[in-house]
């Protein structure tokens, strides 16, 4: 009787411990973690996400977001490392994640932050003064062949100038790059008449456009963006032709927006967070925040989440090589 008792025991013990390992649940304030200063995209992307979770209730804890945005994020991806096993930090933040460690000397890597999922991608367009003699990407390739373009962007060795390296590459044109502090400050030199070109998402350069200041080309996309209303008096977004409709041959260049953990973490929490921020675009809110800033909602979670990034870093790994931007 003894030794079936102990089995017993023994028996429940296991099945107690394996319920255990599977759930997860926060027992104090979540932090979200921003890699970008106040305002930005990826500012907005968390706490659009901070109140979705408080208004649908999606779990118990408050959430406290932390901004950390400088070195282009890079502070705070090395602050998410410093909280290797601790399920309450989540970092939010773009593809800078695996494409900074490329081509500066950070303090993590790709592989030592644990992936969570992504829910939306930033589109990328073409922009130009309103009075510039090209109106297709054709005619700008030309232009750029026969003389000097200035094209703006984002930083220097970020996403902006990885996108125009590509343009380089695959039209057989070179032009001039100028880096700004951000892609909202480039729309303004394009606005001013500094530039005359720059590669930036939807929402950095819908103002200008609205304002009759910058001119849509083209966008970086397999198919026009989604219908909806005018945004001038004559053209919506998916009035803007995509780039390879105009003869410029890439099929597609986006920015994602990204959550993480920080490494060593337990699966089960994984499990949790991917699924909290599942609910979260299936919400009217999330639907709303998509259409409002020009997005596309996209969820990727697990192995095809690592897969797209496995993907995107090997593809950018091709245009550092070429531009000699690889770390060494």
């Amino acid at each position: 009787m003894r030794g079936y008792r102990s089995k017993f025991l023994s028996a429940a013990f296991v099945i107690a411990s394996a319920v255990s390992a599977m759930a997860f649940s926060p027992s104090k304030p979540v932090e979200f973690v921003v890699t970008a200063g106040a305002g930005g995209g990826t500012d907005i992307f968390a706490r659009t996400i901070q109140s979705i979770i408080q208004k649908h209730n999606l779990m118990s804890q408050p959430v406290v977001v932390t901004l950390k945005g400088g070195g282009s994020g890079a502070e705070g991806f090395v602050y998410g490392k410093t909280g290797a096993g601790d399920p309450h930090r989540l970092i939010f933040g773009t593809s800078n994640q695996w494409l900074l460690p490329m081509v500066a000397k950070v303090g993590w890597k790709r592989e030592e932050l644990t992936p969570v999922a992504a829910l939306a991608f930033d589109e990328f367009l073409l922009w130009t003064r309103p009075d510039a003699p090209w109106k297709t990407a054709g005619e700008l390739v030309a232009a750029a062949k026969a003389g000097n373009i200035k094209v703006g962007g984002s930083q220097s060795k970020d996403l902006d100038e990885t996108l125009l390296r590509i343009v380089e590459q695959v039209a057989g044109i070179k032009t001039t790059y100028i880096p700004f502090k951000s892609g909202g400050e480039a729309a303004v030199q394009l606005a001013g008449g500094h530039i005359d070109l720059n590669t930036n998402n939807p929402a950095e350069n819908v103002g200008q456009w609205k304002a009759g200041q910058a001119r849509p080309i083209c966008v970086f996309s397999p198919t026009r963006l989604a219908a909806g209303p005018k945004v001038t008096d004559t053209m919506a977004w998916s009035d803007i032709p995509t780039c390879k409709e105009q003869g410029l041959a890439i099929e597609e260049y986006k920015m994602p927006r990204v959550v993480y953990l920080p490494p060593n973490m337990p699966a089960p929490a994984v499990a949790f967070w991917a699924d909290v921020l599942r609910k979260v675009f299936a919400t009217d809110e999330w639907k709303e925040y998509i259409a409002r800033t020009s997005q596309t909602g996209t969820f990727l979670a697990g192995e095809e989440f690592t897969r797209f990034m496995v993907a995107d870093e090997a593809r950018s790994r091709k245009v550092f090589e070429a531009e000699n931007w690889l770390v060494k």
